[in-house]
Parts: structure tokens; C-alpha cells; sequence
């Protein structure tokens, strides 16, 4: 079986759940074994919608204990999961959660993990061949997984999610849950933007915006784009964007289908997080900026004037279209 953990932030399904559940349907495919879904925490509205998306069982742990990730109790009870439905092969979207619970429940089933997997594995014998980035996205690394027990990650974006199936039923499953450790007092969300892990376009713009009282013209070609704001470090290390909005090699790695960046010179840490989009377009006064030796598309001038004059123009086609 592959069991994968569809994550469920405040009783939430995102993108990033319904893209683990496509790629472990497919990799359940090419095993010829079947894939399960599930889900932790009291709140599992919804999660029926995950059969949409190939679990053929969607299994609910249903502990408010679980509400909060506590990440070494969430790998107890995926452990303690795995181990009664005999799963081989275990799938985790690679985000912040993903990350700080595979390793220990790779620890916890004596399994070879692999993160950041960015494309469907070959099966070779009873080895699982995956794929990942590696030097900062210069490389593409092969790694086969040979234990009996599989743990991959899954980047955001790498699948697509495909809704072919049908809704399927809730199953209770009782395992174990620890008492954990953490204690939340407070929790601070942001509402109604597209996480920057799972946007499919994203604007993101740096110190040649000059001061944040400019930011409006990167904020309205967000909106005319239905993207995703970001960020360089300075920007977010000046306090002129929140953090969460720092993408780059001590920010958030994304890898959207369009990343637009606008005034930001392209140094090696901030490429190291951005350089997996699929389209990178640079808009920049200084035609030896480095960002440009990785755009696809380049405009030297002023984005003052480049802008607002794109924002216009995608306003104009999407009004005839």
C-alpha cells in the first residue's frame, strides 16, 4: 500500500494535499497496490474529496490532540498508521510540516527517505527511483530508495493534481497518540492569498523598488495576475514586506509556473530558491544584472515605467479575451 499524510492545516484541504494524493495514486499504480489517504486532527470535513484525487480509502484519526502539528506525535501516529496497514511506500508534501515530520518517521519505520522528490519515480525491481534537485537546482540528482519501508516528500507544483475519481468514505482508524510536548498559545495566520509554496504565479520585487511606498504597482499587477506576492531578503530584512514573504535560499523555495521579478539583481541565494519556475521573467534598469543570465524573458529599463505599461496591457487583453 502507499499511504500518504494529506495535510490539513486548520481542517483545510490545499493544493498540496490533493498533489500528494495524485503522485501517490500514480506511484500506487505503477506498484499495483492500492493508495490510502490520511488525515489527523478532530476535523476531517472534506476529506472525502481526496478519493477525487485517487485514495481509494480515506482514513481519519480523529484526536484534537492532532489539531496543532506537534511534529515527533504526528510521526508516532503515521508510524503506528503505516505499521497496521502495511505500507511500503509513505508520501509527505514537502513543506514546512512535511519537513519537520519525515525524518523522524523514517527513524521511527527504519525507512530510506528522499525530500523534495520533483517528478514520478521509476520502479526498478523492488527499488523506487526518484529524482530531486540538488546544488542549489543546478543538478538533478537520482537516488534509489532500496529499504522495504519508502518515505518520499513531494516539492509543491512537481504534480499536478488531477481529479479523475470519485469522493470516497471516512474511515475511523485508532492508533495510538502521545502527549506531546507543545503548547499553543497563539496562532497568526495569513488569509486570503495563495500560499507561496503552492502559487502557480508569482511577482516578487527588490530594493530597485527604492522604498515601500511603492509597492503598489507590483501589489496591482499581482492582483491583474491572480499572483502571489514575494520578496528579496533585503526587502523583507528592511521590514518593508512581511517575512513570509521572503523567497530565496534562506526563504521559501517555490517553483511556480511564472515568476516575474521586478528589480531585484538575481544574487545566488535568491536564485537558489527561485530558479526551479518553469518561466522566469526579469524586468531590470541594469542590463549586467546576473538575474538575467537565468530569466527566459528580459527587459531592460525602468521599472517605474515597465510596470504599471504591463499591468495596462494584461488589463486590455483580459478585457477582449
Amino acid at each position: 500500500m502507499v499511504l500518504v499524510y494529506a495535510e490539513s492545516p486548520r481542517g483545510q484541504f490545499k493544493k498540496a494535499a490533493f498533489e500528494a494524493v495524485t503522485f501517490g495514486k500514480k506511484v500506487a499504480d505503477q506498484m499495483g497496490v492500492p493508495c490510502a489517504a490520511i488525515v489527523l486532527g478532530a476535523n476531517a470535513s472534506g476529506a472525502g474529496e481526496l478519493g477525487r484525487y485517487g485514495a481509494a480509502r480515506v482514513l481519519h484519526v480523529a484526536d484534537a490532540n492532532l489539531n496543532h502539528l506537534d511534529s515527533q506525535v504526528a510521526a508516532a501516529v503515521l508510524a503506528d498508521a503505516a505499521k497496521q496497514l502495511g505500507a511500503t511506500v509513505v508520501v509527505l508534501s514537502h513543506t514546512s510540516t512535511g519537513k519537520s515530520v519525515a525524518g523522524r518517521l523514517a527513524v521511527r519505520l527504519g525507512a530510506g527517505l528522499v525530500s523534495g522528490v520533483n517528478a514520478l519515480p521509476e520502479l526498478r525491481g523492488g527499488d523506487l527511483v526518484v529524482k530531486k534537485s540538488v546544488f542549489s537546482g543546478k543538478a538533478i540528482a537520482e537516488y534509489a530508495i532500496v529499504s522495504p519501508v519508502k518515505i518520499i516528500s513531494l516539492m509543491g507544483n512537481a504534480v499536478k493534481p488531477e481529479a479523475t475519481g470519485a469522493p470516497a468514505n471516512i474511515e475511523s482508524l485508532s492508533v495510538s497518540v502521545p502527549a506531546g510536548r507543545i503548547r499553543v498559545k497563539d496562532l497568526k495566520t495569513v488569509e486570503g492569498t495563495v500560499p507561496l509554496p503552492e502559487a502557480e504565479v508569482v511577482v516578487s520585487a527588490g530594493r530597485g523598488m527604492k522604498d515601500p511606498s511603492n509597492w503598489g504597482i507590483v501589489e496591482e499587477l499581482a492582483v491583474t495576475l491572480d499572483a502571489t506576492t514575494a520578496c528579496s531578503r533585503p526587502v523583507a530584512d528592511s521590514h518593508w514586506r512581511p517575512h513570509h514573504e521572503h523567497v530565496g535560499q534562506t526563504g521559501i523555495a517555490i517553483r511556480p509556473n511564472l515568476y516575474i521579478a521586478i528589480g531585484i539583481s538575481g544574487a545566488i541565494q535568491h536564485l537558489a530558491g527561485v530558479n526551479n519556475s518553469k518561466v522566469i521573467v526579469v524586468i531590470n534598469k541594469d542590463p549586467e544584472a546576473p538575474f538575467f543570465k537565468a530569466a527566459d524573458y528580459g527587459v531592460v529599463g525602468d521599472l517605474f515605467e515597465i510596470v504599471p505599461r504591463l499591468t495596462a496591457a494584461i488589463k486590455k487583453f483580459k478585457a477582449n479575451n
